[in-house]
């Protein structure tokens, strides 16, 4: 699985092509004289996919001139977009678009199309579009040389600075930003395999059609094409930036063969260390990560949490449910002296929360974590995997609302867990160290209704359980510091290396007052 991580590319040298400022798959549909009367609608795009499905994958060429091929990550950084030529500028819009040149890791072209008026054209390439910095092109490139992505531009945080608003980069990866955030978390179009034995599989947009903004509108739609070994797709993304801004995606995914595992809506972030998990602990940051828990909010109303971990192997947690309601990775801390970093701003990385739109059917959430030694790669991914294996010569739609948010505490009524401490099981002042196959678990809860309950807090209990081993001690105490209360839970493990998940909820009588806390961990030997 350290050829997964690898796969997906460094996620630092990303964030930093993002913050700095192909050949056509198919002929391009365009109105001309042979056929004036082409319109363009979503259908083309899902036409375009279910033909491409039914012919033998062809990956793209990634063939380059040298001056391309070898550019380090700083020369490819330095190749920017003229931000005068930018697309949309000279209409009403408070829209820009820009587009990012092939090259470094980046060697497959893509075909980025604008509709304007119901009529779609390629964009053709033009190396003048581009500031080459020291990066010196012998010739000329031909018109349909393609591009590496697209990168978004609208007015979030001042009405008169035009701001990043998000990014297509790389396989099927996208970002998008809200106000006041910085990159961090991904989402990408669709999942295969990941987390498996088999190396996964990386889809990509090949082509997109952006449709020009109307003046005063505030919304962009792209649509996308994906093309993969195993399946192909069609997106229709529609993106409406604010302080939570959103994408409503629409799919409709041809399956080429029959797939083993598909991820639906996938997440993909890091997490290195943090207050629940110093084993990589260094430096003077007290925590780094882009994320630091998975919500799932499941068809019976509960809501449950589940911290983070950087574990020692591979880990896969799965969260069955019948019609899931929402999921998402969340950054929840948002306190900057947890992080100390005013780089790269931890604290303020955006949260994605996914909205299924219709009915998913059955099926399950899929956490994966992948060890790392360093912050540099994504070693988390969230999804949602169907039931029901996709088969060859299907149709499958999926429709739902990304949410990038700042502060997610509208997403549950309920109190919430904001902090998860893991320390030794032993008396206060005990000089004597604990056993290792005893551990407790300190967790605090806030909001909902618990400063209610500060004034009767007897009445406040714990409702724990233990997929393995014995819980020995579970009991909660006020804490006013956070307006909630705090869990206390000691658990032991008889066998080494074994594998413990456990759940803590807190309630007045038969009403549960909180999300349901659930956290792995794994007695050594």
């Amino acid at each position: 699985m350290r050829e997964f991580v690898s796969v997906i590319f460094s996620r630092r040298d990303t964030v930093a092509l993002i913050g700095a400022g192909g050949a056509a798959l198919v002929a391009p549909v365009a109105a001309n004289a042979q056929n004036p009367a082409v319109i363009f609608d979503h259908g083309i795009v899902i036409e375009r996919a279910r033909q491409l499905s039914q012919q033998p994958f062809q990956p793209p060429s990634t063939e380059l001139p040298k001056a391309l091929s070898e550019l380090s990550f700083d020369a490819f950084r330095a190749i920017r977009f003229r931000p005068e030529k930018a697309f949309f500028a000279k209409t009403k819009s408070d829209f820009r678009m820009q587009l990012f040149h092939r090259g470094f890791l980046y060697k497959g072209g893509v075909t980025v199309n604008l509709v304007r008026d119901g009529v779609p054209a390629p964009i053709p390439y033009d190396a003048s579009l581009f500031d080459f910095g020291e990066t010196k092109l012998q010739g000329r490139l031909p018109i349909d040389f393609g591009f590496a992505g697209l990168r978004l531009h609208y007015p979030l945080n001042k009405p008169t600075v035009v701001d990043e608003l998000g990014v297509f980069l790389g396989a099927s990866y996208f970002r998008v930003l809200g106000q006041g955030q910085h990159y961090g978390i991904s989402a990408r179009g669709i999942s295969i395999g990941t987390g498996e034995a088999e190396p996964e599989e990386f889809p990509e947009f090949r082509e997109f059609w952006v449709e020009e903004p109307r003046p005063g509108t505030g919304e962009l739609v792209v649509h996308a094409l994906l093309d993969g070994p195993s399946l192909t797709g069609a997106y229709r993304m529609v993106i409406t930036p604010g302080g939570e801004t959103t994408v409503a995606v629409g799919s409709t995914l041809f399956p080429r063969r029959d797939i083993a595992k598909l991820g639906v809506a996938p997440l993909t972030s890091m997490f290195f260390y943090g207050e629940n998990d110093r084993a990589q602990y260094r430096g003077f940051r007290p925590e780094v990560h882009d994320s630091d828990g998975l919500l799932v909010y499941g068809a019976n109303d509960e809501w449950t949490w589940r911290p983070l971990v950087n574990p020692e192997a591979l880990r896969k947690t799965s969260f069955p449910d019948p019609a899931v309601r929402g999921f998402g990775l969340l950054q929840r801390d948002r306190l900057f002296e947890h992080y100390q970093d005013l780089e790269v701003r931890y604290d303020l990385r955006p949260s994605y929360w996914i909205e299924p739109q219709g009915k998913w059917g059955p099926g399950r959430v899929e956490l994966v974590e992948i060890p790392t030694n360093n912050e540099t790669f994504d070693n988390v991914v969230a999804y949602w995997v169907p039931d029901a294996q996709p088969k060859a010569g299907s149709m499958l739609r999926f429709s739902y609302v990304i949410r990038s948010l700042k502060l997610a505490e509208r997403l549950t009524p309920k109190a919430r867990a904001i902090h998860t401490f893991v320390t030794e099981a032993r008396a206060s002042g005990d000089p004597n160290p604990a056993p290792s196959h005893v551990r407790r678990f300190v967790v605090d809860f806030a909001g909902g209704e618990l400063g209610y309950w500060l004034d009767d807090p007897k009445r406040v209990v714990t409702e724990t359980s233990a997929s393995t081993g014995k819980i020995t001690a579970a009991y909660v105490v006020p804490n006013p510091e956070i307006d909630g209360f705090r869990l206390f839970l000691d658990h032991e493990i008889g066998q080494p290396n074994t594998e413990a998940v456990l759940r803590g909820t807190l309630k007045v009588g038969e009403e549960t007052l909180t999300e349901s806390w659930v956290f792995p961990w794994v007695r050594k030997e």
